[in-house]
C-alpha cells in the first residue's frame, strides 16, 4: 500500500520533488565522472606503438618494492608495497645472450630511447619526440621510404610525419637537440611505420652515436624479442621469463606493452587513480550533506500532509516506510539519469586533463558499467539515508505536536541535532588541528577538503540556532529599513529551520570555494618565497626547449663566470617520494642559499647529500647522518648528508651533487643555470649565441615564469574540484528556488492584507541579503580557520594568501545567486492572483 501511495503523491507532487530530483541527478552525475576518471586509472589502455612488431618486451623493473615482516600471536604476516620510480630504470645489455638462447626466439633487438628533440620551427605537431637506434626500426616495423639508414655518426633518418611537417626531405639538415650540445645532422632517410604512430616523433641515429646519446653504457632501455616462426608467444613469454628468472627484469605481452613504452602514461594512472578517489569522496560527501538538505527541506514543506496521516492513525513505521519509497523511486529516476549525464562528463574531464598536461594522450579513456551503476548505488543509498533522517522528527512526535508543528516550527529545540552538530564541530576542530601538523601536500590535501565538509555539516545542525542568533544580532540594523526588515526579522525567527537549509549550501559554496582557490596560492606564494629569497645569482639562464646543455654552463665558466647548473627529479625514501634536485657544488654559495641550519654546503659531493628540515624530521638527520635512498631511475645509493636546511618548499627535500643526479634521469639537461657574474645580460647572450632557445633572466623575471607555470599545474586542481563547486552551485539554486515556492500561500496574504508586489518582494531581497551574510560569515570563518590550518603546517607560517579581489568576486556570484534564485521564484510566485492562491485548497 505504502508503494502505491508513494507513487500518487509523487505523481500529484512532481513540482515539489523536483528539487530532490534535480540534487540527486546531479550527484548521481557527479560521481559518475569521478568513477570514470577512477576506472580510467585502474584499468585505462596503454596501447603500444613503438613495440607492435615484438610480441614479448623485456624491460626493468620500475618498481621500488618493500616488504615488511610481522609476527604476532605465533602468526607471520608477510606485506609487499611497490611504488613506482620517476625515471625510466635500464637494463644491463649482458642480458641479451640469455634471451638469444631461449628457445622458440628468432632474434633479440636491443632498444634505446633517449630525449632527441628537432630544433625545426615547424615543431613535432604537440608529439614528444625520441631517439633511438636504427637497429631497433624492426620493432615497429619503420621501413625507409626514401633515402639510406644511417650509417656515420652525423647520420639521421626522420619519421614520415615529421618530413611532411617541417617540408624535409633527404640531404636537409636537421639540428637535433639530445641529451648534448645540439648538433646538425645530416638526413639520410626518411621512414614510415606499419602501424600508426600517433603519439611520439621517432629520429633514428648510426648505432654508436645512439649510445652515445643515450648515455647508458652497457645498458638499454628494453629487448624487444621477436619468436621464431610458428611459435606461440605465450609459449615464448614463459620461456623468456624462466630464463630471467633471479633478474629484476620484467617481462610483457599484449597491453602490457604500452606502460613500458609510454612510462608517463603508467604514471598518470596512479594520479588519475588518487585524483579521481580524492574527488569522488569529496563529491560523495558534499552530494550526502546537500541530499539530506533538499529531502528535510522537502519533508518540512509536506508536515501539514503528513501530520494529517499521522492523525488519521498511521503508524511512524508507515511514515518512514512511505518517505522512504517515495525517496527511492526519486532516486531510481535521478540516478539513472545523471549516471548517464556522468559518462560524457567524464569523458569531457578526461579531456581537459589531456590538454593541461596532467594526463598524456596515450592514457585512453575507460567507460565501463561500473561507474554507472556505483552512482545509481550510491543515489539510492543517498536518497534513502536522506529520507530516513529527514523523517526522523515527523515521525517520532505525537500526532497532536504533528499537527501543531504544521504551521509553526517548533519552539523547543531539537537537543538530539544540537548534540550531533556540537559533534561535528568538535570533530571539525580536530581536523584543523590535525591540520596543522601535516607537512606534505598529499598529506594536508584531503583533509584540508574533509574539514572544510565536516565544518559545514556542523553548520547545517547548528543551524536554526545560528539562524536566531543573526536574526537577533540583525534586528537593530533590519528595523531601520522600515516594516520590511521588521517583517524580515519576524521571518527569520519565525522560520528558522527553513533559513537554515538555505544557509547550509552558501556557507558550503562560499567555504569550499574559497579553499580551493587559495590553498593553491597559499602554497605557490610560500614555494617562490623561499626561492626568490634563496637564489642569490645575478642571472638566471633558462630554456625554452628541453634544457640547457652542459656545454653551455662550460662556455660561461670559461669566462671566469660562477655557475650552478640545476638539475630537478624525484627520489624516494623507502617508499616516500620526495622532490630533489641536483647542482653544481663549486662556487655554490655565491648563486644559492637554502638557508642552512646545520651543517656545511661546502661538504656537499658526489656521496654527499642535503636535506630540508622536514626530510630531517620524518627521518631523523642530521650532518654526519647515512641516509640509504633510490634515486630515479631506481639506482639504490647511500649517502652521507651534508647539510639541513630549511627552504625545502621552495627547492625540493633532498639536494645533490649534479654528476650524481645526471647520470640517473632521462633528462640530463639543466632545468635552469645560476650565474654570478659582473658581465651584463648582452655580454652573457653574446657567450651563449650558438645554443639556441637560451634567455637570459634576471631573478625576478624567472620567478614570474615560475609562477606562470605553478599557474598552470594550479588550473588541474581548480578543474578537479571545479565540478564539486558546480554541483554546490546548483545546490543553493536548488534550495533557495524550493523555499521561496512553497511560501505562495504567504506571500497571498501579505497581498490580502495590503502589502504590493514590490514590498514583498523587497522583504524577500531582505531575507536572501540577511541570509548570504550569516553564510558569508560562516563560511568565510570556516576557510580563513582551515587554511590558516594548512599554512601553518605546509609554510610554517599562519598567514595564508588570500587574494581580495577574488574574494569579493566569489562574495559576488554567491550573492547573485542568493537574489536570483529568491527572486526569480518570488516573482513567479506573485503572478497568480492572491485570492486565487488564499481560497484555494492546500
Amino acid at each position: 500500500m505504502m508503494l502505491r501511495y508513494a507513487l500518487q503523491t509523487i505523481r500529484a507532487r512532481k513540482a515539489g520533488f523536483l528539487g530532490a530530483f534535480l540534487a540527486l541527478m546531479c550527484a548521481a552525475a557527479l560521481i559518475t565522472a569521478c568513477g570514470t576518471l577512477l576506472d580510467t586509472g585502474l584499468r585505462g589502455t596503454i596501447r603500444t606503438e613503438r613495440y607492435a612488431a615484438a610480441p614479448v618486451v623485456v624491460s626493468a623493473d620500475q618498481y621500488v618494492h618493500q616488504t615488511t615482516v610481522k609476527h604476532k600471536k605465533g602468526k607471520t604476516k608477510v606485506k609487499h608495497k611497490a611504488k613506482p620510480v620517476a625515471e625510466r630504470a635500464w637494463l644491463s645489455a649482458d642480458l641479451r645472450a640469455d634471451l638469444a638462447r631461449t628457445p622458440g626466439v628468432a632474434r633479440v633487438v636491443p632498444e634505446l630511447t633517449f630525449l632527441a628533440q628537432p630544433l625545426n620551427p615547424a615543431g613535432t605537431g604537440g608529439r614528444t619526440a625520441y631517439g633511438h637506434a636504427w637497429d631497433s626500426a624492426a620493432l615497429t616495423p619503420y621501413r625507409l621510404t626514401a633515402g639510406s639508414a644511417p650509417r656515420a655518426d652525423g647520420d639521421l633518418v626522420i619519421d614520415d610525419a615529421l618530413a611532411a611537417r617541417a617540408h624535409l626531405r633527404t640531404g636537409d639538415r636537421l639540428t637535433v637537440q639530445s641529451t648534448q650540445s645540439p648538433r646538425s645532422y645530416r638526413i639520410t632517410g626518411i621512414a614510415t611505420p606499419a602501424t600508426a604512430v600517433r603519439h611520439q616523433t621517432s629520429l633514428f641515429f648510426s648505432t654508436a652515436e645512439a649510445e652515445r646519446l643515450a648515455a647508458h653504457p652497457g645498458q638499454v632501455t628494453a629487448f624487444g624479442v621477436l619468436p621464431a616462426k610458428g611459435a606461440d608467444p605465450a609459449v615464448v613469454r614463459q620461456a623468456v621469463a624462466r630464463a630471467l628468472h633471479g633478474t629484476t627484469a620484467q617481462v610483457s605481452t599484449g597491453d602490457a606493452r604500452g606502460p613500458v613504452e609510454f612510462l608517463d602514461a603508467a604514471t598518470a594512472r596512479t594520479r588519475l587513480v588518487s585524483m579521481g578517489g580524492a574527488m569522488g569522496g569529496t563529491s560523495l560527501l558534499v552530494a550526502v550533506l546537500v541530499v539530506v538538505g533538499t529531502f528535510a527541506l522537502s519533508v518540512q514543506q509536506r508536515h501539514r500532509e503528513l501530520a494529517l496521516l499521522r492523525a488519521i492513525a498511521a503508524t511512524p513505521g508507515q511514515i518512514r516506510r512511505l518517505l522512504g519509497r517515495e525517496a527511492l523511486i526519486i532516486g531510481v529516476a535521478a540516478g539513472s539519469a545523471g549516471a548517464l549525464l556522468g559518462l560524457p562528463l567524464g569523458g569531457w574531464l578526461h579531456s581537459r586533463f589531456v590538454a593541461l598536461g596532467a594526463v598524456p594522450v596515450t592514457l585512453q579513456h575507460t567507460v565501463s558499467v561500473f561507474p554507472p551503476l556505483a552512482a545509481l548505488a550510491a543515489t539510492l543509498l543517498g536518497a534513502w539515508a536522506a529520507a530516513r533522517i529527514a523523517s526522523r522528527r515527523i515521525a517520532g512526535i505525537r500526532p497532536a505536536e504533528a499537527l501543531a508543528e504544521a504551521r509553526t516550527e517548533p519552539t523547543r529545540p531539537a537537543w538530539g541535532r544540537i548534540a550531533a552538530g556540537l559533534l561535528l564541530l568538535a570533530g571539525g576542530v580536530v581536523l584543523v588541528v590535525v591540520l596543522t601538523s601535516l607537512r606534505t601536500e598529499p598529506a594536508s590535501t584531503p583533509v584540508t577538503f574533509l574539514a572544510v565538509v565536516v565544518l559545514s555539516t556542523s553548520v547545517a545542525l547548528l543551524g536554526p540556532l545560528l539562524v536566531k542568533a543573526a536574526a537577533l544580532l540583525l534586528a537593530g540594523p533590519l528595523r531601520l529599513t522600515g516594516q520590511g526588515g521588521r517583517l524580515a526579522t519576524a521571518n527569520l525567527r519565525g522560520n528558522a529551520t527553513r533559513m537554515a537549509s538555505v544557509v547550509t549550501p552558501l556557507t558550503l559554496l562560499i567555504g569550499m570555494t574559497c579553499t580551493v582557490l587559495f590553498v593553491q596560492s597559499t602554497l605557490g606564494d610560500a614555494a617562490r618565497t623561499q626561492a626568490r629569497e634563496g637564489v642569490t645569482a645575478d642571472w638566471v639562464v633558462a630554456a625554452q626547449g628541453p634544457g640547457v646543455p652542459g656545454e653551455a654552463a662550460r662556455r660561461l665558466r670559461e669566462q671566469h663566470d660562477t655557475v650552478t647548473e640545476v638539475v630537478r627529479t624525484t627520489v624516494r625514501i623507502g617508499l616516500d617520494k620526495y622532490p630533489a634536485q641536483g647542482v653544481t657544488p663549486t662556487g655554490l654559495t655565491r648563486t644559492w642559499d637554502p638557508k642552512v641550519t646545520a651543517g656545511s654546503l661546502h661538504d656537499l659531493a658526489p656521496g654527499t647529500v642535503a636535506v630540508s628540515e622536514l626530510a630531517a624530521d620524518q627521518h631523523h638527520l642530521k650532518p654526519g647522518s647515512t641516509l640509504k635512498l633510490t634515486l630515479g631511475d631506481g639506482t639504490p645509493a647511500t649517502l652521507t648528508v651534508a647539510a639541513v636546511y630549511a627552504r625545502g618548499l621552495g627547492f625540493g627535500d633532498l639536494t645533490f651533487a649534479h654528476d650524481l643526479v645526471a647520470r640517473h634521469i632521462d633528462n640530463p639537461l639543466a632545468s635552469s643555470v645560476l650565474v654570478s657574474t659582473t658581465r651584463t645580460q648582452t655580454q652573457l647572450a653574446t657567450t651563449l649565441r650558438e645554443f639556441p632557445g637560451l634567455r637570459i633572466l634576471s631573478p625576478a623575471a624567472a620567478d614570474s615564469l615560475q609562477a606562470d607555470r605553478q599557474q598552470a599545474n594550479a588550473e588541474v586542481n581548480y578543474l578537479a574540484m571545479g565540478l564539486v563547486l558546480a554541483f554546490t552551485a546548483i545546490a543553493v539554486v536548488n534550495t533557495l528556488a524550493m523555499s521561496v515556492a512553497e511560501r505562495v500561500r504567504e506571500f497571498a496574504l501579505l497581498r490580502l492584507a495590503g502589502a504590493t508586489r514590490r514590498q514583498v518582494l523587497r522583504v524577500l531581497r531582505t531575507e536572501a541579503l540577511s541570509v548570504l551574510l550569516l553564510a558569508t560569515a560562516l563560511g568565510s570563518g570556516i576557510a580563513l580557520a582551515v587554511l590558516t590550518a594548512f599554512s601553518l603546517g605546509m609554510t610554517g607560517r599562519a598567514a595564508p594568501t588570500v587574494t581580495p579581489l577574488l574574494y569579493v568576486g566569489v562574495v559576488a556570484i554567491a550573492a547573485l545567486l542568493a537574489l536570483v534564485s529568491s527572486a526569480l521564484p518570488g516573482r513567479a510566485a506573485l503572478r497568480v492572483p492572491a485570492v486565487t492562491v488564499a481560497t484555494a485548497k492546500e
